[in-house]
């Protein structure tokens, strides 16, 4: 049950981090604040939505 938590507390942590990143990103390239808070929460879903798609396919391996 640890290494659950564990596995989700960081994937939640990179899709955060990759948010950011992508919001900061935006900004720079001299998109307005909704523009980059979107572009940032579209990031933040893609990468849970990746996440839950690998585990999907982990669990789906024998053994």
């Amino acid at each position: 049950m640890t290494v659950v938590l564990l596995t989700i507390a960081l994937v939640v942590l990179f899709a955060f981090l990759a948010a950011a990143a992508a919001g900061v990103l935006a900004r720079l390239d001299g998109a307005t604040y909704p523009t980059a808070i979107t572009r940032a929460a579209t990031t933040f879903t893609a990468v849970l939505a990746l996440a839950a798609a690998i585990t999907a396919a982990l669990t789906q391996l024998p053994g």
